[in-house]
């Protein structure tokens, strides 16, 4: 099944979202949303339907988000159904002075996307998480932190013979 319009759809609503953010604020955001929806934010807050989603943001736009404007990019949009998709994307927050994002205040979204009555797409769920890539496996700090690990699990194993009768 060719589900290319589907995805340029939800591509659009994407963009859409972005340039809402830097235009109109909280309660342009917030319609992209659908009411029930969940949105779990970089720090691990979950807020549970629109109205707190468009709360919250309201609260940011009037303080930290002042002037901001959201940048991203949809990565990939895989279906679960004629009216389902997951969304990965890739985006940052930035100030009015910034180009581009610092590396540190990366982020990846994953989006539950639904497809309403009207036939507009909007989200039904939200992850946000920062992106922090660990150390390659064999620089110093990971394999000193391995080895940490090991002395700590063994002091445990030594410790608690009975766990491991189980």
């Amino acid at each position: 099944m060719d589900r290319s319009t589907d995805e340029a759809a939800i591509r659009r609503m994407f963009e859409a979202l972005c340039e809402a953010w830097a235009r109109e604020g909280a309660r342009a955001v917030d319609a992209f949303y659908t009411p029930d929806s969940d949105y779990v934010t970089f720090d691990g807050s979950w807020l549970r339907g629109r109205e707190a989603n468009r709360r919250a943001h309201e609260e940011l736009f009037a303080g930290v988000l002042a002037g901001t404007r959201l940048v991203g990019e949809v990565e990939g949009v895989r279906f679960l159904g004629p009216d389902t998709a997951v969304v990965v994307s890739t985006g940052a927050v930035l100030w009015p002075w910034q180009k581009a994002a610092p590396a540190g205040r990366r982020s990846r979204q994953t989006l539950v996307v639904t497809r309403g009555d009207d036939g507009r797409w909007r989200v039904a769920s939200f992850q946000n998480t920062r992106v922090r890539p660990l150390p390659p496996s064999d620089s110093p700090f990971m394999r000193l932190f391995a080895a940490v690990l090991r002395i700590r699990l063994a002091l445990w194993r030594w410790r608690h013979p009975a766990a491991l009768a189980c």
